[in-house]
């Protein structure tokens, strides 16, 4: 089939593009590779693990400038840029091993590419019809799933991780194109999604119950199992990332898993079940179904539906949960945030300053634990602002498909106008914009449509203002100053939300009173936006509940069956 059409890039590129996409296209040449994790090289550096959260944090500093072929794996792909070329034909539902088109939905939905404005394919939604199609192909494989080993599943894993490494190149491409981020940083989220999948590998073999002695000689124990066919529903802002966040414990568990992603980035999720079913899972055991929320409302209400998991906003995690909760039907919740990060006085500035950027910049912005509330000790802010005001003029906006580029587009036009809202009204509530703010318009015709912004910095911001209290989801960051460490605490968790915080200082005593005092899931000490996999994800409050990440995502993923056994006579009294 042809899948994409390229009009301008050199015949290989196109290949490696149509693979993406998933074209029966021959894999990429092979490369030299370190035994160990599987990264490559390219130049004269040899392949070395770092892990990619550190590579995107450490790319940030001065020191990436005397290394950047350790930190930047270069991709005659990316420097080509294929951004503004490319069209997807292949349907985009994958249901029994296979693209398909929706039994019944509603009419086609167009898809954009953020950084041209362009339509780059037509998505079909699935109805009610094809949505238990999707769950029943999933029963089916279940039963053959979950009879399968632990070390059988984690065989399947291991070798999706070693599909997902060989082609994070053409992934990240495309996760590029339909999301908006830069190529740098798509790169580092397939990292951390092929690190997902080896993770769980490495948890599906050990998965154990208890052994409870009971008196007599009797005895109990406990069988960890799944819960059956899992839906997932994802967000636009790390689409192929989330879908290996639900799936890998998911599958580790035993369980199935039928996943719509969000509507605006439905491709690279369909080349997630691909790599799976290349893999060796069982036809039907990952599903894809595209469509908006009456997509999601017949999902969450299938009655062959075992569990539901959620990333997304506050109000469609409410619906969630109130449609789960009418067929019993255990949730886990990723919502918004508006997390604060404290800088104290006794900080090391520029790891402080680093901090911040990491905590506001990253994907556009559009990260739902971002620090966008920085609060600062009086005695250095106007250092502090000056500083990271002076960074952000710095970041390099444009197409997210060529190296340099640190900020792409954001997701689509009413976003943009979105968040262009928040700033005006910011502005016309006292609050004074630093540096940004504006809209950007690249030099590159051929990106004029686009959806692009100058990251932006607030100053002489308050507590009560809409831009410090609700959630912007794009580069707009907020600093507040405070006086006291009982203030700044105080003032933080004065939120609904409670999903992210962060605290520099160099007083350890200090960093561990604050975290300890913070109601939040997700806590950091100076550092921010980490998220190894091994590591629990989850918030308070209105940010949700459930984890997802680490061990405890097995909890979320599987139940609990206790049985005892007699050896003795039984005793009646009766």
């Amino acid at each position: 089939h042809t899948v994409l059409r390229n009009t301008s890039e050199p015949p290989e590129v196109a290949r490696a593009l149509s693979r993406v996409a998933g074209s029966a296209t021959p894999r990429r040449p092979s490369r030299r590779t370190c035994r160990g994790c599987g990264l490559f090289s390219r130049g004269v550096f040899p392949a070395h693990r770092i892990h990619p959260t550190a590579q995107l944090m450490l790319a940030r500093t001065r020191l990436s400038a005397f290394i950047p072929s350790l930190f930047v794996i270069r991709s005659r792909l990316a420097m080509s840029s294929a951004t503004g070329t490319v069209t997807i034909h292949q349907p985009l539902n994958y249901r029994a091993g296979a693209r398909v088109h929706p039994a019944d939905g509603g009419p086609a939905e167009e898809v954009y590419e953020p950084a041209t404005g362009r339509v780059i394919c037509k998505v079909l939604c699935s109805g009610e019809k094809e949505v238990d199609l999707a769950v029943q192909s999933a029963k089916v494989a279940f039963k053959i799933w979950s009879q399968m080993s632990g070390m059988e599943r984690s065989r399947v894993l291991l070798e999706a991780a070693r599909i997902i490494r060989e082609q994070k190149e053409e992934i990240a491409t495309m996760e590029t194109i339909n999301n908006g981020k830069s190529i740098f940083e798509a790169r580092v989220d397939i990292d951390i999604s092929w690190q997902c999948l080896e993770y769980y590998a490495g948890l599906a073999g050990s998965l154990a119950g208890e052994h409870i002695q009971l008196p007599g000689g009797s005895f109990g124990y406990t069988r960890r199992e799944p819960l059956g066919v899992c839906v997932g529903i994802g967000a636009w802002n790390y689409p192929f990332q989330i879908a290996c966040w639900k799936s890998a414990p998911a599958l580790a568990c035993g369980n199935a898993m039928v996943f719509k992603p969000s509507p605006f980035t439905p491709v690279s999720v369909v080349k997630l079940a691909e790599i799976f079913t290349e893999a060796g899972v069982p036809k039907g055991l990952f599903n894809v179904v595209q469509g908006g929320a009456a997509t999601g409302q017949f999902l969450c209400h299938h009655p062959d539906v075992a569990k539901i998991s959620f990333t997304g906003s506050v109000p469609t995690g409410m619906k969630i949960m109130e449609m789960a909760a009418k067929g019993i039907k255990p949730v886990t919740l990723e919502l918004g945030g508006k997390s604060p990060l404290i800088i104290f006085s006794d900080c090391a500035l520029e790891n402080a300053v680093n901090g911040a950027l990491m905590a506001n910049f990253l994907t556009q912005g559009e990260v739902c634990c971002n620090g966008t509330r920085v609060f600062v000790e009086r005695k250095i802010l106007d250092v502090f602002t000056k500083e990271v005001v002076k960074r952000t003029q710095k970041i390099k906006i444009g197409d997210p498909l060529l190296e340099d580029t640190r900020m792409g587009a954001l997701i689509n036009r009413a976003h943009l106008d979105r968040v262009q809202g928040f700033i005006k009204q910011a502005k016309e509530q006292g609050a004074e914009v630093l540096c940004g703010g504006d809209l950007y318009v690249p030099d590159d015709p051929k990106l004029k449509n686009g959806y692009y912004m100058r990251p932006c910095v607030l100053g002489n911001c308050t507590d009560d203002m809409t831009c410090v209290k609700e959630e912007i989801f794009g580069p707009v960051m907020s600093i507040l100053p405070f006086d006291t460490e009982e203030e700044a605490v105080e003032r933080a968790n004065a939120t609904k939300f409670g999903l992210a915080g962060g605290v520099f200082t160099r007083d350890i005593q200090k960093a561990h009173r604050v975290v300890a005092a913070l109601k939040a899931g997700m806590c950091f000490i100076n550092n921010y936006n980490l998220s190894p996999v091994e590591l629990p994800f989850g918030g308070y409050k209105a940010s949700g509940f459930g984890r997802e990440n680490g061990r405890a995502a097995i909890e979320y993923y599987s139940q609990l069956k206790t049985v005892c056994v007699e050896m003795g006579d039984v005793e009646s009294v009766f």
